[in-house]
């Protein structure tokens, strides 16, 4: 790791940056698990917000289905 102002920097391997289709500039969320860090490409708040789109469009699908007519 690296100091950049008060944030520390992470050099990635270039064969994993190749695998993952990432580029500089792209962003990268860290989540905190009981094993450590995950770094991830794909961001962990969508996955959750997808579940609760879903759920809902189940609960609301009738009201949803006259709504787009």
């Amino acid at each position: 790791m690296r100091q950049a102002g008060g944030s520390l920097t992470v050099t990635l391997p270039k064969d994993m940056v190749d695998r993952l289709g990432m580029k500089a500039g792209d962003p990268v969320f860290v989540v905190e698990t009981e094993e450590g860090l995950l770094l991830t490409p794909y961001d962990p708040d969508f996955k959750e917000a997808m579940e609760l789109h879903r759920q809902g469009a189940r609960q609301y699908r009738n009201a949803l289905h006259e709504l787009a007519q």
